[in-house]
């Protein structure tokens, strides 16, 4: 099957949605042109499985630019806009996907995605991974590697390569400095504001929201609330990361401390279980529970579910879990990222630096096939400066270099 989309009517639309995000995203820009006099995927096979938004549709447009078959698919259910999937098979491309997919279909087009072969993917969570370490093992082979988008994927890459079962390189393009100083922090910090306030259409000032994992993520997170007047809580496992936020100006405290208090609850960390069903007993009624971490595991749905006598949809996008004692637990985008399930995710102009490392890294992957192992490997420096160096050209603004003098100077030392 060539493509499995909702409605190719929905291709203008994408379109002009694509077209708004390139007017800000001059990295994309300057490779799409390099890559085009360059083809470096000449002959290549790529399958992308990113959320499926305009930024993400750009990146693919990009690596098809440089002479690359590219089949696209999601990375979560919920945040595949459909007009995006029109626009690009429009284009060209393969795409499998569609909003509000059942697990079944999120996994058939997954599988779809992969049907062709691919030499290279970009991965955004370890699914594609997955896949190809089980029941698509038949494909591994022909991989030459690939790239990971975010945390949770490098958390299970590392887990496998730790294992010894890592069946092709990957470049844990989430651990750039450009981008988990930018993506993780200013991204990750205003889109999941966006999502949260176009969903509630609630004042944030002098809410007590409880923030829960102070990573890159949490960080941004915290600090958009404080900008945004809410009283923050931060909750930690890490004592060092936990420092931090009280010297950034946070209260710190445990989640059961934290539960009769908060009026918001975000998740930001990765792991399962953050909130769980303890928790939800000691909630204030109306209280908001979101997640901004890949899986919708965080806020663990089937303790809302054991602890509920109703459930009642209370505005798009947000589920009532009633309680026994009549108090309701707003469970918002279904616990799913809230910043793509109820948002378009990151700014575009901070897509632009993650994707310009992404497709900066696939080259790499390419060119240095030969001699890469089956491990997870770092984004090189020079492709992190070069996309910092891009950057900062984008915005118009120099810095400074050092002299002959200080160079020695400092390389006496």
């Amino acid at each position: 099957m060539d493509s499995a989309i909702r409605n190719r009517q929905l291709a203008p639309e994408g379109r002009a949605r694509i077209n708004w995000v390139k007017q800000y995203m001059p990295l994309l820009n300057a490779l799409e042109k390099e890559f085009q006099s360059e083809k470096p995927f000449k002959g290549k096979r790529i399958t992308v499985s990113v959320h499926l938004e305009a930024k993400t549709a750009y990146l693919s447009l990009v690596l098809a630019a440089g002479g690359a078959e590219v089949s696209v698919t999601g990375s979560n259910p919920l945040s595949t806009q459909d007009a995006i999937a029109a626009a690009l098979v429009e284009e060209g491309l393969k795409v499998y996907a569609w909003h509000g997919a059942t697990e079944e279909e999120y996994l058939t087009h997954l599988n779809q995605a992969l049907d062709f072969g691919p030499h290279i993917i970009i991965d955004d969570g370890g699914d594609l991974v997955q896949m190809l370490h089980s029941s698509r093992s038949d494909l591994k082979e022909h991989v030459i590697g690939g790239c990971e988008e975010t945390t949770t994927g490098v958390l299970r890459l590392r887990a496998r390569e730790k294992e010894g079962k890592l069946a092709f390189p990957m470049v844990s393009v989430n651990d750039a400095l450009c981008k988990y100083l930018f993506d993780n922090r200013y991204g990750t910090g205003q889109s999941v504001w966006d999502g949260i306030m176009r969903t509630t259409n609630l004042i944030v000032a002098g809410k007590n929201v409880v923030v829960a994992g102070y990573g890159w993520c949490g960080k941004g997170v915290a600090m958009k609330a404080k900008g945004l007047g809410a009283n923050v809580i931060v909750t930690e496992i890490d004592p060092v990361k936990a420092i931090e936020a009280v010297m950034d100006g946070f209260q710190v405290m445990t989640m059961e401390e934290a539960s009769p208090i908060g009026d918001l609850f975000i998740t930001v960390t990765g792991c399962l279980k953050v909130i769980r069903k303890e928790h939800f007993q000691r909630m204030k009624d109306g209280v908001l529970l979101a997640n901004a971490g890949h899986f919708d595991v965080e806020v663990w749905k089937p303790g809302l579910e054991e602890l509920c006598v109703e459930k009642k949809p209370m505005r798009q996008n947000i589920m009532g879990y009633v309680m026994k004692d009549g108090r309701i637990l707003n469970l918002l985008a279904e616990g799913r990222l809230v910043n793509l399930a109820s948002g378009d995710g990151h700014p575009a102009e901070i897509m632009d630096m993650s994707f310009a490392l992404q497709a900066l890294c696939a080259r790499y992957v390419l060119e240095n096939r030969d001699r890469l192992e089956r491990r997870v490997y770092a984004v090189p420096e020079e492709i992190d400066q070069r996309v910092a160096r891009m950057k900062l050209q984008a915005m118009g603004i120099q810095i400074d270099k050092l002299t002959e003098e200080q160079s020695d100077y400092l390389q006496a030392y």
